[in-house]
């Protein structure tokens, strides 16, 4: 059995954070305080890894430019800790955004030399 507050805590501490630099926690249509989910995710206990998900699949856990989300796949459920990414300076014009299979920006916009 997993614990959902042991859960968050060690996502927590494994990105650097602590409960307290959480700044709020929601749903896709209303939040939650911090102490409520204290509360309620203490005594929610369920199998991570068997059957279909359990714990809200739109919880996210929100701080500074960070947030945690749920994810499932094939009835396993975990947090998944994302970060808003870092603006990159060097601007490109691209002629592609979709073409190959599991490519990145720049391999779909890269040049080919004329021989």
């Amino acid at each position: 059995m997993t614990n959902l507050w042991e859960e968050t805590m060690r996502m927590l501490v494994a990105h650097g954070k602590t409960f307290e630099d959480v700044k709020y926690i929601q749903g896709s249509n209303f939040g939650i305080t911090k102490e409520n989910f204290e509360r309620v995710a203490k005594k929610s206990d369920y199998d991570s890894g068997f059957g279909a998900a359990r714990v809200a699949e739109d919880l996210v856990v929100v701080g500074d430019n960070w947030w945690i989300e749920r994810h499932e796949y094939d009835g396993n459920e975990w947090w998944e800790y994302k970060e808003k990414p870092k603006q990159i300076s060097e601007i490109k014009e691209v002629s592609h955004l979709a073409g190959g299979m599991w490519n990145k920006l720049a391999e779909l916009n890269e040049t080919e030399v004329d021989e």
